[in-house]
């Protein structure tokens, strides 16, 4: 079973959620990196790029298939995970904690709501 830290939101689309005051850090699930395979490359936004909900933010090549990454809520990229640029693997091997893809500044924090809690992605993933 893939690991849920409770402590998170999720997306339908595998995308993992801390809130920490007015920003985030988003990046891919256990089970999204367990079922993408090796990470080869990862291509993210430069900070300050604006995001809308849902709209794809980068890609995440790995050696079964090339995957888009959505943002899981609207905001500004504040920061990006340049450690994936030299070790794509932390994806793999970290994906809570060293794997991250980027920080962005929420413009709008009540859509956190809508996001999965632990229990409900785990739901969601019993489901598939």
């Amino acid at each position: 079973m893939s690991q849920i830290p409770a402590d998170l939101r999720y997306s339908e689309e595998h995308e993992w959620v801390r809130v920490d005051g007015d920003r985030v850090t988003v990046g891919i699930t256990d089970y999204a990196q367990d079922a993408l395979g090796d990470v080869l490359f990862v291509d993210l936004p430069e900070p300050g790029t604006q995001l809308e909900v849902g709209q794809a933010f980068g890609e995440v090549e790995s050696t079964k298939s090339v995957s888009d990454l959505y943002a899981p809520v609207a905001g500004t990229v504040a920061q990006r995970n340049e450690a994936l640029e030299a070790n794509p693997e932390l994806v793999n091997s970290s994906p809570y904690d060293q794997g991250w893809m980027v920080v962005l500044e929420v413009s709008d924090a009540g859509v956190l709501d809508q996001l999965l809690d632990a229990e409900g992605y785990e739901r969601l993933l019993e489901e598939t």
